[in-house]
């Protein structure tokens, strides 16, 4: 039976004051229809569950919504700041597919392109964790799908027959229309310090390799480096793909020739970035969105060719215990393909990763260090100690893989700012 097309407000409707409801990540949720929702006051006990809210939706002030939250960004923080309720589920992004099924909420929402003439819409932006949960709300008259078209979205592909990266309306329950902006997220101009840490990094990127890139300064910068330089036929195996992932592809640099995992197509999950990669995305066969279970398996990253993965964190030990997602005992962000990425380093000899974090950061006109002799009380590890291979500062790269205790602390206390490095020299010949 196909979909219904309906207005914004009748579909709000069909939700109970008692209810639970899925979103995606990101790129994927349903903001006309998320803000719709605030506008009804009879919420007696609405759980949300998603990730990575892209705009302050009114829903989540109202004290009989909770949201559930596999990833903070700036909105839920602000919530988090304001009293809502909003409360965070450890998972990395991987496990988000399992943990939507757990939840299995009896309503599934996202965005999605217009139907094509035969019926299809595409997932556009985001594969993530909720397509399994999409064709099961779809496939169960006792559970609700709903589909917020918009024309602005790109029509982006997945891989037939296994991961089509799109839903026909006779699985939809309830179509409704929207010509909302979509989420931009701008490149910014990178630091003197980005700059640094993308040259320290550049020599381990080989022609050939294929590469996965996080988000911010450092990732775009050396995408930049390798744009603008020499060398190329690189591969693209990234769980999100950006804005310099675009301009990499339009420099000619990658071919997707030599990967080990889907030759010939560059790989991710969900994208977010500027208007003009949307644009370039919208029909691009040479980029596929596969279900982040897929994608962010370390057996399948590691068996890409010469797998390269750059990373952040926002602190670590001379244990080289990585902090990549809280600040204290406060949650910053989200665990996502963190550990994923820097684990798979370990399954292949020729695979690298790299943490990229700058060495220092001034904090209330006080400059303290990013690398520390041991984590305070209360902090909480994202990626264990034993996964790291490699970390790079401005000031250099620390290899850790393969080392001892001490010598891994002698290198990560040689990257530190020099403040602080005499030390973190002294702590780390104290370890055994």
């Amino acid at each position: 039976m196909a979909a219904q097309q309906v207005a914004l407000e009748e579909a709000v409707a069909r939700l109970r004051p008692v209810d639970t409801l899925g979103v995606p990540l990101g790129p994927g949720i349903p903001g006309a229809f998320l803000h719709a929702l605030g506008a009804r006051d009879d919420w007696e006990d609405l759980t949300v569950f998603g990730a990575l809210l892209v705009d302050l939706y009114a829903v989540f002030t109202h004290p009989g919504v909770r949201l559930l939250s596999g990833f903070y960004g700036p909105a839920e923080r602000f919530l988090v700041d304001s009293g809502a309720r909003v409360e965070f589920i450890p998972s990395d992004f991987r496990r988000f597919t399992r943990v939507a099924e757990r939840l299995a909420p009896r309503v599934v929402a996202s965005v999605a392109t217009p139907p094509d003439r035969d019926g299809f819409v595409s997932l556009s932006l985001h594969a993530g964790a909720t397509i399994q949960e999409a064709h099961r709300a779809g496939a169960d008259p006792k559970r609700l799908l709903v589909i917020e078209t918009n024309e602005r979205l790109p029509w982006t592909h997945g891989l037939d027959p296994e991961h089509p990266h799109r839903l026909h309306v006779d699985e939809i329950d309830l179509l409704v229309e929207s010509d909302r902006d979509l989420f931009v997220l701008p490149d910014d101009a990178p630091s003197d310090v980005d700059r640094a840490i993308a040259e320290h990094v550049r020599p381990f990127i080989h022609d050939g390799s294929t590469l996965q890139t996080g988000i911010g300064g450092i990732p775009s910068t050396i995408v930049k480096l390798l744009a603008e330089g020499e060398g190329g036929d690189y591969g693209v195996h990234s769980e999100m793909f950006t804005t310099g992932l675009m301009h990499l592809h339009r420099a000619g640099k990658v071919t997707n020739r030599r990967k080990g995992q889907y030759q010939g197509l560059s790989i991710t999950t969900f994208s977010a970035g500027t208007l003009e990669l949307y644009e370039w995305l919208d029909g691009n066969d040479d980029v596929r969105f596969l279900p982040v279970d897929v994608v962010n398996s370390p057996h399948v990253i590691a068996a890409n060719h010469d797998m390269v993965t750059i990373n952040g964190a926002l602190a670590l030990d001379l244990y080289g215990q990585a902090v990549a997602d809280t600040i204290g005992d406060r949650q910053f962000s989200g665990i996502g393909g963190h550990e994923d990425f820097i684990a798979m380093s370990g399954l292949e000899l020729e695979d690298r990763s790299l943490v990229c974090l700058p060495s220092s950061s001034v904090v209330e006109g006080v400059r303290i260090s990013r690398i520390l002799p041991a984590l305070p009380e209360g902090w909480i590890v994202t990626t264990p100690r034993h996964q790291l291979d490699l970390v790079a500062t401005e000031y250099g790269v620390a290899h850790l893989r393969g080392h001892t205790v001490r010598d891994r602390a002698r290198a990560l206390a040689e990257i530190a700012h020099p403040d602080f490095r005499d030390e973190l020299r002294e702590r780390a010949g104290a370890l055994r």
